[in-house]
This record gives C-alpha cells, sequence and structure tokens, in this order.
C-alpha cells in the first residue's frame, strides 16, 4: 500500500477514507491513534496517512481531488431571506445572534462554574434591537 495523501486531523482522514470507500476503492488509516491520542506529534510523523493499494492511485487522487460543491448545492434548497425583516423597522438586515454570551463569561470567570444566561434569536443591523423571532 501507498500513501495517497496526508492529514493533520483524524475528522479528515476519516472523512477522505469514507469518500474513497464510497467508490469502492480499499484505503486504511495510519498513524491515526498517534495523531488522535498526541496531536502535536501530527506534524513531525507526517500527519495521518490514508494509504491506498498502488493500482487504485490514480484514481484515489481523481477522486480526492474533486470538487462535490455543484451537487451539494442542488441538494441544499438555496435560504430565502425576503422573508425575514426586523419586527421593529422593517429592515432585512437582520442576522443571528446570541443575547448575553459576554455576561455568562465573565460569569464564569468570576464564579469558577458555569451559570449560563443566553438567549438565541436574530439582532437588526439598522435599530440595533434583538428579537427571539421574526
Amino acid at each position: 500500500m501507498v500513501v495517497v495523501e496526508r492529514f493533520s486531523f483524524v475528522h479528515e482522514a476519516h472523512i477522505a477514507k469514507a469518500n474513497l470507500e464510497s467508490a469502492g476503492i480499499h484505503c486504511c488509516l495510519a498513524d491515526e491513534f498517534t495523531v488522535n491520542t498526541q496531536w502535536l506529534y501530527s506534524n513531525a510523523m507526517g500527519g495521518v496517512r490514508l494509504m491506498v493499494e498502488e493500482k487504485d492511485i490514480e484514481s484515489a487522487r481523481v477522486l480526492l481531488e474533486s470538487d462535490f460543491s455543484d451537487a451539494l448545492e442542488e441538494q441544499i434548497p438555496s435560504f430565502d431571506n425576503e422573508h425575514e425583516h426586523c419586527a421593529y423597522c422593517g429592515s432585512h438586515d437582520v442576522v443571528t445572534y446570541t443575547k448575553g454570551k459576554r455576561p455568562a463569561f465573565l460569569m464564569f470567570i468570576v464564579l469558577g462554574f458555569p451559570l449560563f444566561t443566553y438567549q438565541h434569536g436574530y439582532k437588526c443591523n439598522q435599530c440595533g434591537k434583538f428579537s427571539e423571532e421574526l
């Protein structure tokens, strides 16, 4: 078996391995457990090695270099921002926002244990108001 690709993180190697296996290419990961337990060794060892048989190396490289973003865009519907508007000023310039992150972080630092009070919602970039629903 020969190395077709190297990865710094184990999860990236598993995604590539699953991609190759779904195409019928037999492959295995080397140094997976060492990098997973001692991740600082990753650069020194050359990362997690994805290995394939010599006869499959060209098809594996082509498959790993493929861009599947077009197929992903076909499967996921586009996000329509037209229906989102601020309840206070009517602007369409709203973003998802978590209210109370700073106080929750400060309470964690001061008290030493997690006591989080925050809300998920939307914030208008025009008027600055926060709302939980649009």
